[in-house]
């Protein structure tokens, strides 16, 4: 990968997309990439929708700006396609990650008229299997490596584990709910 790939995240409050984009940055950071991982603010609240921003490449980066064109879009809430037009901008050789239990056929309805790839993964079914409890990021941060192509999966899985790891220091029991939901996710997304 010597271009810059572009990702923008759409999430509603509390649901993790601006730390699962946070932690795409640190680990492709970890990994050698340069950078730039950011959230657009404005008067979030829990349950309101934000965005999220994740640029890497091989080469230094020298664009600030938001992503107006990105390569990948990542979808945390589907309900999202009926408010926000996830697909503006979306590169037409790009692709989009949607969480649903949906099929990408029945997802391409809400993508107005946008044609390109449409990738899902049901989180909540991978959330319950692994963790017990409901974190969509996890899940969502994985599929987006493997449909992107943006790193080695195996490395990404060690970077993450130990990402993880001080996160869940005093928790080793959600370190590994994580790892799974991680490798599950990989195999997951269709």
């Amino acid at each position: 990968m010597s271009q810059l790939v572009e990702f923008r995240w759409h999430g509603r409050g509390g649901q993790g997309a601006k730390t699962a984009a946070l932690l795409l940055a640190d680990v492709a950071f970890k990994m050698g990439k340069h950078v730039q991982g950011f959230p657009e603010y404005g008067p979030e609240r829990m349950g309101a929708p934000i965005t999220a921003y994740d640029r890497i490449s091989d080469k230094e980066i020298r664009v600030h700006s938001n992503i107006y064109e990105p390569d990948f879009v990542v979808v945390v809430d589907e309900t999202l396609l009926n408010s926000v037009d996830v697909t503006k901008g979306l590169k037409k050789d790009g692709a989009i990650l949607v969480n649903t239990s949906k099929s990408s056929e029945e997802i391409y309805t809400y993508l107005k008229g946008y044609q390109g790839r449409v990738y899902t993964i049901d989180a909540r079914k991978v959330c319950k299997k692994t963790l017990g409890k409901y974190f969509p990021n996890t899940p969502m941060l994985a599929a987006i490596v493997k449909i992107s192509g943006i790193m080695d999966e195996d490395a990404f899985v060690r970077e993450m584990k130990t990402s993880l790891g001080h996160k869940f220091e005093k928790k080793p029991e959600l370190l590994e709910g994580n790892m799974k939901a991680l490798r599950m996710a990989l195999e997951e997304v269709h």
